[in-house]
């Protein structure tokens, strides 16, 4: 993680340390690390992505033992008209 660090020196005002605060922020590029990252998402673990699989894998057999012995009627949905 980069920091950015500014000292106050001597007599120099409150509105001057925070600009130079701010020029040093913006060169870094800290500003645009961090917009770019805010809504980034973790990739899923190697476990995560079996462990949902199954679960897909097993409401699709469920689904369609159910479609089979005519717990499920199928449905015929209208199309949308525009």
């Amino acid at each position: 993680m980069i920091v950015a660090e500014v000292k106050k020196a001597g007599a120099e005002s409150n509105a001057n340390l925070l600009r130079r605060f701010s020029k040093r922020v913006q060169s870094l590029g800290l500003v645009k690390k961090t917009r770019r990252n805010r809504f980034a998402e973790r990739s899923k673990s190697d476990l995560k992505k079996k462990t949902d699989a199954l679960k897909r894998l097993g409401k699709q057999a469920a689904y369609q033992r159910a479609y089979k012995l005519g717990q499920i009627r199928d449905v015929v949905r209208p199309k949308k008209s525009n």
